[in-house]
């Protein structure tokens, strides 16, 4: 299917959902919310697809909102209804990109902004080039970080750090992003693509199932005292012992030789 402000590429079992809008720094529109929303909600249900990464085309990741989609309403002195965009896009296309089974790398190329900050952390794993940089900039322009950025970033930095970002707008390096713990590692640009791909090849060929159970319960574990997270982990092992990835990773374990992973 072709796309307006995407590229989808497959290779392999790997999916790679580049943002494209290289001109605007893959700055966010509501045709690119609805594209993203519709490739991951297609590939979440592929049993062919079994990673997933997103990148950014040219030399940023995603600079946020592309606020000149509201250009003449400010200019005209209106007040945009914030709350209509919101539950229209990052709403709908975040909490899909969270609870996607499937692994999801994001590939921090250049610049990400707000929502393009919210986009990163809503993945799996983060991989930045050197040159990447981070800026939750809404208070700049008098608004509070959206499209899941008060959920999101507290779970992977800690309240502190998220707070301090999140009421200074300050730009952190990637260096800053993997000290804080926002970034998983960092790169040298011109090995970002490999690094990316090899751990995305890497990933579909494990026991993708397994991975997504693991992804549902770390989420909601935050939520549980100790006794509902060993429940919910003992449920989870029970579907996770019945499937064949299970059979065959015992199996391969004995046999002393690599399993051959499915995702069922």
């Amino acid at each position: 299917m072709a796309y307006e402000q995407i590229a989808v590429r497959r290779d392999g079992s790997v999916v790679t959902i580049t943002l494209n809008r290289p001109d605007k720094l893959n700055a966010m529109t509501g045709v690119m919310s609805d594209e993203l929303l519709e490739v991951f909600t297609s590939v979440r249900d592929d049993d062919d697809a079994r990673a997933i990464v997103v990148t950014g085309a040219g030399r940023g990741f995603c600079a946020g909102q592309d606020l000149t989609e509201f250009e003449s309403a400010y200019r005209a002195g209106e007040r945009p209804d914030i709350r209509e965009h919101l539950e229209q896009s990052y709403h709908r296309l975040i909490p899909v990109v969270v609870s996607t089974p499937k692994p999801v790398i994001a590939a921090v190329n250049g610049v990400a902004a707000g929502a393009g900050v919210s986009l990163a952390a809503a993945c799996d794993i983060r991989i930045a080039a050197e040159e990447a940089r981070f800026t939750q900039a809404f208070v700049k322009i008098g608004l509070i970080p959206d499209s899941g950025g008060t959920w999101l970033l507290p779970r992977i930095i800690g309240y502190a750090r998220a707070l301090e970002l999140s009421i200074t707008g300050e730009v952190i390096d990637a260096e800053t992003a993997l000290e804080i713990g926002l970034v998983n590692r960092v790169v040298d640009g011109d090995a970002l693509e490999d690094e990316v791909s090899g751990l995305a090849a890497r990933l579909a060929a494990m026991p993708t199932a397994a991975i997504g159970e693991t992804k549902a319960l770390l989420r909601g574990a935050a939520l549980l005292d100790l006794e509902a997270a060993l429940h919910a982990e003992a449920e989870a092992q029970a579907r996770m012992g019945q499937t064949d990835d299970h059979l065959e990773g015992v199996v391969a374990f004995a046999e002393k030789r690599e399993p051959r992973f499915r995702g069922r």
